[in-house]
This record gives structure tokens, C-alpha cells and sequence, in this order.
């Protein structure tokens, strides 16, 4: 048997180099990376021992905020605003950021506006520097940047267009139950351009041709997800209710476990103390 404890983390997850293979997932506690993908079909425990810690200053919490943080943070911090879930509603400009060097690394950097499919069509955003990772956190089996902006506030502006046609939150225990039937992104960002064209050309004469621009090159990925089987119902585990979690690992999709007694999101219990045993 092979055992492992830490602090947990969102697993980390990486794109084959063939696409015909399967995302491959890391479970991180603290510095350590076990990759799951050889454990599926194997039976797992994951106990958690008590214990939450910031994931920002390490402080004892008995309650985690915003997947991971403890209170004062998450009244503090600027990836714990409100825009960090409603990017058109940055309030940068107005001089009221809470951490204006952090902003600058992160919100004033290039972003993009995308199609995905996880447990059916949905637009998104997300840093350059967050694609591929996303939209494998999504449990997206398909997705197209369609517009590279400058900076957060403006995807969030492009995002609120396309939201008037289309979904904007992924239904997980959807995605849990099954892949969504591929679909053609392309062809339905050309149907949908049209309709938000009005809205693209003001906010390019607002903010410069450059700060909002069409990815007219991009092209649709596939991604596979190591599952086994995927339940027929979706039964959700939680630490809080239930410190030991044990089963089968059927499969990883988006930032979940798919177990035989029921599915754990792990990015919800980031902080959490967890021993892992295989």
C-alpha cells in the first residue's frame, strides 16, 4: 500500500502529447505530485484528518473560503473579490483595487474569450497563460478561444455579449454522468457573431481595435479524460460530513474523483488536510 499526507491542492492535470490520449492528473499535497491516472480501477482512501490551512498566509482555519483561504484573506485578497467571478464588474480604473501590483500580473494581462463543451455549449474566459488547464478543470471535451483581449475586464465586457445566447456555467453532475455530444464550435461562433457584432464594435471603439480581436486562426481541441465508467447517478461526497472517503477510482474529469461510492470535487477542499492511501 502506498500512502501519502499533506495540505491539498487542485490536482494539476497535463495534455497528452496525442490527442487521442487521456489528460493526465496529479493529486498535489503540499510539494507532492502522485499521479493518479495508474491508480484507476484501484481502490483509494482519502481521509481527512482535520485540520484547513490557508492556502495564502497557512493560518489554522476552521472554515475554507472561496476553495482554500481563510476569512481575512478572503476579505482581503484580490483573487477573493467579486471580480474575480464577475470580471465586467473590475473596478481597477476606479482606483478601488485591493492590490493594484497584483492586478497588474494578473487582471492587465492578455485574456481570452472561449467555447467550450463540458456538459454542454458554454462561453468562458480565462489568463493565456491558463490555456489548456481551464478548460481541463471544466471537464471540457472540446473548447475554441474565440476573442484575445487585453485585459480581464474586457472579457468579462466580450462574455456578458455572448451570455445573451448562450450558457455561461458548466451543470457538473452533467459532465459526471457522460461526455455531451461533440459538437461544430466553429460553425456556432459564426452563427452567434453576427448577433453580438453591434456590441464587439462598441467596445472596440471604446477601447482600441487592438484590445478586443477576433481569433480568426483559432482552432477547436478534443480532450480525453481518463473515466473508466461514469456513474448513473451522482452521488457527492463531502469531508465535512464524511472525514473518510473510500472506493474504486473509476475516473478523473474536471477536478473530480469518480469513485464507485460517488464523486468528490478535490478543488473544493483546498487547505484540507488529507491523508491518501492506494
Amino acid at each position: 500500500m502506498a500512502e501519502f499526507k499533506g495540505s491539498l491542492r487542485k490536482m494539476a492535470a497535463t495534455l497528452p502529447i496525442r490527442a487521442s490520449d487521456s489528460v493526465h492528473y496529479s493529486m498535489v499535497l503540499d510539494d507532492q505530485l502522485i499521479g493518479l491516472n495508474d491508480y484507476l480501477g484501484q481502490p483509494i482512501t482519502l481521509t481527512y484528518t482535520g485540520g484547513i490551512h490557508c492556502i495564502h498566509c497557512q493560518r489554522k482555519t476552521n472554515k475554507s473560503f472561496s476553495q482554500g483561504y481563510c476569512y481575512p484573506c478572503f476579505k482581503s485578497l484580490p483573487q477573493c473579490d467579486l471580480c474575480m467571478m464577475s470580471p465586467e464588474k473590475c473596478h481597477y480604473q476606479a482606483g478601488t483595487c485591493r492590490d493594484e501590483h497584483w492586478a497588474k500580473d494578473f487582471c492587465m494581462q492578455d485574456h481570452y474569450v472561449y467555447l467550450a463543451n463540458s456538459s454542454a455549449l458554454k462561453v468562458g474566459i480565462t489568463r493565456g497563460t491558463q490555456i489548456p488547464t481551464r478548460w481541463i478543470d471544466q471537464g471540457a471535451v472540446q473548447a475554441l478561444p474565440i476573442f484575445r483581449v487585453k485585459q480581464r475586464r474586457y472579457a468579462g465586457l466580450v462574455e456578458v455579449l455572448f451570455k445573451e445566447h448562450m450558457a455561461d456555467k458548466t451543470n457538473w453532475r452533467a459532465m459526471l454522468k457522460g461526455n455531451p455530444d461533440l459538437l461544430d464550435l466553429a460553425a456556432i461562433i459564426a452563427k452567434t457573431l453576427p448577433e453580438v457584432a453591434e456590441g464587439i464594435a462598441a467596445l472596440q471603439s471604446e477601447y482600441g481595435i487592438d484590445a478586443v480581436q477576433f481569433c480568426d486562426r483559432a482552432e477547436a481541441i478534443a480532450i480525453q479524460f481518463p473515466v473508466l465508467e461514469y456513474p448513473t447517478k451522482v452521488t457527492s461526497l463531502n469531508f465535512d460530513k464524511t472525514p473518510e472517503i473510500n472506493g474504486h477510482l473509476m475516473g478523473i474529469k474536471g477536478q473530480y474523483l469518480i469513485l464507485d461510492s460517488g464523486v468528490v470535487n478535490l478543488r473544493k477542499f483546498t487547505g484540507y488536510q488529507i491523508n491518501f492511501s492506494v
